[in-house]
Order: C-alpha cells, then structure tokens, then sequence
C-alpha cells in the first residue's frame, strides 16, 4: 500500500463558521492533519475549543464552510446530500456517549439497522449481526432488549452496530461519559482489541486519562490546531 492510499483522512484548511443573526462564530479557523489507517487517536479540547464540531465534519454529519475534507481518497465537502449519507452508512461507524439504542429493539435488531438502509440480504444480515455481537462479547445477551442491559452492556451493542458494516473508520464521540471508570476502562480495552484487529478509531473526549490511552492526540484551542502529539514521537 503507497504512503497516499494508506491515509484515510487528510483536512485541508478546514474551516467553518457558524452564523448567529448578526454575530459569525468561527468555531473551526483552518485546521490541517491527516489520519493513517489504523491510527487509534483522540481529539481533546476545552469546551468551545471545536472539537464537536471537527467530530461532525469528520463523520459527514455536516460540511465545511472552507477547506477540503478527504475520506478515503474522496473529496467529502463538495458531495450531496445523498452521497453524504451513504457515507455515513457504509465508511463511518459511530458511537456515541448515550449509546442511542432503540428501547423496544433487541440487541439483533439494533445491529442490524445499518444492514437494513444500506440493503443487504436478510440471511447476509444474519451473519454479520452475528459476527459484530460476538466481536464485543454480548452473543448471550443478543434477543434482550436495551432497558435490560447494563450502560456498559448498551455501549457494546452500540459499537457492534458501528462495525456491522466494516467502516472504513470508527468515531467515538465520548464513549465513556456515562459509565463508571471500571466499566469505562472495559469499553476502552475494546477499542484497544478493534485497534489491534485493524480498525482505525478516533474518539472526542474531554478526559486526559481515556486519550492518554490512544496513540495520538489532538489538542484543539480557539478553532485551532494547538499541539498533536503522538506517543514515541
């Protein structure tokens, strides 16, 4: 693999402005980085510093005002609507902090939603499904439903649905948030094990103790890329 097709992610001068009435709110101001495969790395930053909003460029869930955003060798920030969203479905796995479960869907059928909007065949479902619950060690906790699992239990099914689709990238928005640090460090140990199986993941947190745990760590202040620090370097 050449040194271009083994990076996944490169931002290019991204920016974006958000427009309050009268008032502009750069909360981005012209960010460059970019992201190898299997890179395990986190994005920290104080609270208005645009760290969620980088989180959202970067998992296509909004686009840049300025700036190229890249995934996978395409250009993200001059694509529609359409082609947006089937990025999101099919490149991008997310997780988030409260864990955004369906309550009366079962772990299976939780999973399995990516499979659904992106069409495939309901015995290839069955497969998948499967694998991804087995991945995070919940195959026994497969027909219940979410109000009967632990928060740890919910997360793990939650990043099972991230993978269901084999992205080419995991996002982890604060994924340890709501748990407490025992189980917080279960579901740390997790990503470490997809890391390991090839999966590259970036998780926004605002806990040094969970960044201090990936390899890389962006350190965003005023919309700007203040520090990236990666562990040997």
């Amino acid at each position: 693999m050449s040194a271009e097709t083994d990076i996944i992610i490169k931002s290019e001068n991204l920016t974006k402005i958000y427009d309050l009435g009268r008032t502009q709110v750069k909360a981005l101001a012209g960010v460059n980085f970019e992201v190898r495969r299997n890179e395990f790395m986190s994005i920290m930053g104080p609270s208005g510093s645009g760290k969620s909003t980088l989180m959202n460029l970067l998992g296509c869930l909004d686009t840049p005002t300025d700036g190229r955003y890249i995934l996978n060798g395409k250009l993200v920030s001059q694509m529609t609507e359409n082609e947006l969203a089937n990025i999101r479905n099919r490149e991008i796995g997310f997780v988030f902090q409260v864990f955004n479960l369906l309550p009366r869907a079962t772990a299976f059928r939780n999973v399995e939603l990516p499979l659904i909007y992106k069409g495939t065949k309901k015995k290839d479902r069955e497969l998948k499904v499967r694998a991804a619950i087995a991945t995070v060690a919940m195959t026994d906790r497969i027909d219940h439903r979410p109000p009967e699992l632990s928060g740890g239990e919910r997360q793990r099914i939650a990043i099972a649905r991230a993978l269901v689709n084999e992205p080419s990238l995991i996002l982890a928005d604060e994924p340890t948030g709501n748990l407490d640090s025992k189980t917080g460090q279960e579901i740390l140990n997790l990503f470490h094990k997809l890391h390991g199986a090839g999966h590259t993941i970036i998780i926004v947190t605002h806990d040094r103790d969970v960044a201090d745990q990936t390899q890389r760590i962006l350190f965003l202040r005023d919309g700007l890329l203040e520090k990236d620090f990666r562990k040997g370097a």
